[in-house]
C-alpha cells in the first residue's frame, strides 16, 4: 500500500471513532486541503451568497410586514367591548362613546381635535360600524375602537331617514348598556358635534340620565333641569346625540325602554324613523321612576338654534360647551356651515387629534 492511502484510512478511522466533532472547525483542520476566502472558488461563493441576500433578503421585509397587519386585523377583530371599555375608562370611570362608519372619518378627527383640547382623549372609545373604520383607528390609536357585530350595511347608514340609517342608530341603546353593565358611567355623542369647553362640570349631582333639549325655542338661563312638557306629537323633544348615564338601576331602565320602542316601531317607507323618538318615548314613560337631567340650553343649544340666531348667540357668548351641527342634512353641508363658524378644525389642526392625518 502506498503512503499516501495509508494516510486516508487513517482520517477514515479518526472520523469513525469520532462521529461527532465538537465543531465544524475540528473537521476542517483534519482537511488536508482548505478554500480560502480570496482564491478564485471562495470569491465565487461569496458573489453568489450577495446575490442570493439581494434578491431575496428585501422579500422578507415585504412579507414580514404583511403578515403583521394581517396579524394585527384579526386581533382587532376579535376585540371585545368589555375589552375596550377596560382600556379607556382605566382611569376615571367614565366612557366617552360615538359610533361612527367610514364617510363619518373627517368628522370624527374634527370632533376629536375639540375633545383632545378639554385633555379627554384618552377616555374615547369609538364604536366601529365596520371593518374599515375599525382597522384604519386600531391602526393610528390602538385599542380605542372596538366593532359590536353584525356590523351594519356600510353603504347607507350614513343617509339620514333610510333604513340603514335607523339600522345603524338603533343599536345605540344597545352597545350603552352594555357599557353600563360593565359598571362604567358613559357619555354618547354624535361627531357632527363640538366642544368648546370641558362638559363633565356641568354634570352636576348624582342623576341617572343627562341630555338637552333639541328645541330652537330659547329657555331662560335659569331654566328648570326638569323634563320638558310633551309636544304636540305627545312626547317631549330631547335630543338623543349628547347623552350622558351613570350605572344606575334607573339607567339601565331608561335604555331598555328605548331598546323596546325601537322594537315597537321599526323603520318602514312610510315611517321612516330614526332612534330620537323612541328615546323621546322612553324618557316620557319612565319620567316618575328615573332621575332625568336637562342640561343647560345655553351650554348644550341645538344646531337650529346656535347656527340660525344670531341674537341669542352673541348674547350667551362665552356660555356655549357643545355644539351640535344639526338641522341640516348632507355631509358638504354640515362641512360648509362648521367652516363658515369657525369649527372646522381638521384643514389646519388635524396633527391635534389622536388619528392625525387621514
Amino acid at each position: 500500500m502506498s503512503s499516501s492511502f495509508l494516510h486516508q484510512r487513517q482520517q477514515q478511522q479518526q472520523l469513525l471513532s469520532n462521529p461527532s466533532p465538537t465543531s465544524p472547525r475540528s473537521l476542517l483542520n483534519q482537511q488536508r486541503s482548505t478554500i480560502s476566502l480570496f482564491s478564485r472558488t471562495g470569491l465565487l461563493l461569496l458573489l453568489s451568497l450577495m446575490v442570493v441576500l439581494g434578491v431575496f433578503f428585501p422579500w422578507i421585509g415585504v412579507f414580514s410586514g404583511f403578515g403583521s397587519n394581517q396579524s394585527s386585523d384579526l386581533k382587532w377583530r376579535e376585540y371585545t367591548l368589555a375589552e375596550a371599555v377596560s382600556f379607556v375608562g382605566k382611569n376615571n370611570g367614565s366612557v366617552i362613546v360615538c359610533a361612527v362608519s367610514q364617510p363619518y372619518l373627517p368628522f370624527l378627527s374634527n370632533w376629536l381635535i375639540s375633545v383632545s383640547r378639554q385633555k379627554h382623549q384618552e377616555n374615547v372609545l369609538v364604536i366601529a360600524e365596520d371593518y374599515a373604520t375599525l382597522y384604519k383607528v386600531n391602526r393610528k390609536w390602538p385599542g380605542h375602537a372596538v366593532l359590536v357585530p353584525p356590523a351594519p350595511d356600510a353603504q347607507t347608514a350614513h343617509k339620514f331617514g333610510s333604513q340603514g340609517f335607523f339600522n345603524f342608530t338603533s343599536r345605540r341603546p344597545r352597545h350603552l348598556l352594555n357599557i353600563l353593565e360593565l359598571g362604567y358611567s358613559v357619555m354618547y355623542n354624535d361627531v357632527d358635534m363640538v366642544w368648546l369647553k370641558d362638559p363633565f362640570p356641568y354634570l352636576q349631582g348624582y342623576h341617572d340620565v343627562y341630555f338637552t333639549d333639541d328645541m330652537t325655542a330659547v329657555k331662560p338661563l335659569n331654566h328648570s333641569s326638569d323634563l320638558p312638557a310633551p309636544g304636540k306629537k305627545g312626547r317631549t323633544y330631547i335630543c338623543s346625540c349628547m347623552i350622558f348615564l351613570r350605572p344606575t338601576s334607573g339607567a339601565k331602565r331608561v335604555l331598555k325602554k328605548w331598546i323596546e320602542e325601537l322594537q315597537l316601531q321599526p323603520w318602514s317607507k312610510k315611517a321612516k324613523s330614526n332612534d330620537q323618538p323612541g328615546f323621546n318615548w322612553a324618557l316620557n314613560k319612565t319620567a316618575g321612576e328615573v332621575d332625568l337631567y336637562l342640561l343647560p340650553q345655553a351650554a348644550f343649544p341645538s344646531g337650529g338654534l346656535y347656527f340660525k340666531n344670531e341674537t341669542w348667540v352673541q348674547e350667551t357668548k362665552g356660555l356655549h360647551v357643545i355644539i351640535h351641527n344639526n338641522y341640516i342634512t348632507g355631509f358638504d353641508k354640515k362641512i360648509k356651515r362648521f367652516h363658515d363658524f369657525g369649527l372646522w378644525l381638521v384643514d389646519d389642526h388635524a396633527l391635534e387629534s389622536p388619528l392625525g392625518r387621514l
